[in-house]
């Protein structure tokens, strides 16, 4: 049994059982939080950006993160002659950290309002980056255990590490689309959101 190798480990937390996602595909998740203070807006702000998790690839804090951690195995068998995959999982640990706020029971209700509204869309953001994960993680698995044979096992190791590296890339490229949407359409989405949230409380 050979360890599916460069898979990664990146940033962008009740606790779920393991569960099957998709033939052998294995997922887990779980979350965090990082406790903030702050009575104000500006406060609030300033919370974020001192104890919000570090992403590695920019050095800069966030007010989520979700921490991704990619695994699995690939065994290798004879037909007719030459190596084949003879099965292959990947595994998947996401890890959702999120801001607790520690003043929110003593909020001003249009605070408490603003604040609400935030944590929803950070938690909504980081559930998405678990979910493109696992999509990837299933279509890796797929395509590891369709790929033709090699003449032999060294061969074919080096098939399926070129189609991590690219499943790898493709990951992370799609993260990466996904903050930079995100990004571009924060102010309209919250306001959106803020709008929505006022007309359900009339």
């Amino acid at each position: 049994m050979t360890p599916i190798a460069r898979l990664m480990a990146l940033a962008a937390l009740a606790y779920l059982p393991l569960q099957s996602a998709h033939a052998e595909t294995i997922a887990s998740k779980s979350y965090a939080y990082f406790p903030i203070g702050g009575r104000t807006a500006a406060e609030l702000d300033e919370e974020l950006s001192k104890r919000g998790p570090v992403m590695k690839h920019s050095g800069a804090r966030h007010p989520g993160a979700t921490r991704i951690k990619w695994g699995g195995s690939v065994t290798y068998v004879r037909r007719g002659g030459r190596c084949a995959v003879g099965d292959a999982k990947v595994t998947l640990s996401t890890q959702i950290i999120l801001p607790r706020w520690k003043n929110r029971k003593r909020a001003t209700p249009s605070l408490a309002l603003i604040w609400d509204t935030l944590s929803r869309d950070i938690k909504r953001h980081e559930e998405r980056h678990a979910e493109i994960a696992r999509n990837h993680a299933r279509e890796l698995e797929r395509t590891l255990r369709k790929l033709p044979p090699e003449a032999d096992c060294e061969r074919m190791q080096a098939r399926v590490d070129r189609a991590t590296a690219d499943a790898v890339a493709r990951h992370d490229a799609d993260q990466a689309r996904f903050d930079r949407i995100e990004s571009k359409n924060f102010n309209d989405r919250m306001m959106r959101l803020l709008t929505h949230r006022l007309k359900s409380t009339d």
